[in-house]
């Protein structure tokens, strides 16, 4: 009973959300169990290119590392600000959602190449955080018990707290950048005078979404009792009210 009810739960979790989480948790077991090494994983151009081990386009943004602190500490994130964000500002735009997480990830590639990163699921993870927060600037977030501020600030923490944990920030930083020019060209720049929408969500991964998607009721908002961080949605904003980690 106690594992139909888990079932039941997980799949009252959004697609995207699930199958992206799912694909993170399976590919680290099986790097955990030596079905594959994180040498068949890692982006390499010279391997993707001249080899075709077209793979390593996705496997890279899929690995955070053996299991340990770091990898729970991405899941976390990961599921908590990807749901929210298909739950919110994408609920019934599966198609758009995807196509941020293709537009995101073929811009980090380009960009990583610059600076040789093997692995990019964080920098994938800072940006559905950095989006997630530049939509809800009034939501009060307060991390770890130690600090509360607004949500914009979030991604800059999330920085910090890498900092202190000796990891490299240019993943962090990589992270925030493409995710400020996703959020310009389809939020800012739209509304700005003579501007126009570019990222347009092709037609045929909207049919694939719609064939894909399955009819359900409408889903509320939940956020996870286990979260270090939890949040208040603008509407139930207060000064007397605010988020506690």
């Amino acid at each position: 009973m106690a594992w139909q009810g888990l079932a039941a739960e997980f799949l009252q979790v959004p697609a995207v959300t699930r199958t992206y989480t799912s694909a993170c948790v399976l590919t680290t077991a099986a790097v955990q169990l030596e079905l594959l090494s994180p040498f068949q994983l890692y982006f390499n151009p010279h391997l993707v290119f001249r080899k075709f081990q077209v793979w390593r386009l996705v496997t890279n943004f899929l690995f955070f590392g053996p299991l340990g602190f770091s990898f729970f500490f991405n899941m976390l994130f990961v599921f908590r600000y990807c749901r929210m964000l298909e739950e919110g500002s994408f609920r019934g735009r599966t198609a758009d959602f995807v196509f941020m997480f293709l537009f995101g990830g073929v811009l980090m590639t380009l960009l990583g190449l610059l600076g040789s990163l093997f692995f990019l699921g964080q920098a994938l993870t800072v940006m559905l955080v950095y989006v997630w927060s530049r939509r809800n600037p009034r939501v009060r977030v307060n991390f770890f018990g130690l600090l509360t501020f607004q949500a914009p600030f979030l991604p800059w923490a999330l920085m910090g707290f890498s900092l202190l944990l000796g990891n490299s920030i240019l993943v962090d930083l990589l992270g925030i950048a493409v995710g400020h020019v996703y959020y310009f060209l389809e939020d800012v720049f739209p509304n700005q005078p003579g501007g126009k929408r570019l990222l347009l969500t092709p037609s045929f991964l909207q049919a694939a979404c719609t064939c894909l998607s399955r009819p359900s009721t409408p889903r509320r908002l939940t956020l996870l009792h286990c979260s270090p961080i939890k949040c208040l949605p603008t509407s139930a904003w207060s000064p007397a009210q605010h988020s506690s980690l």
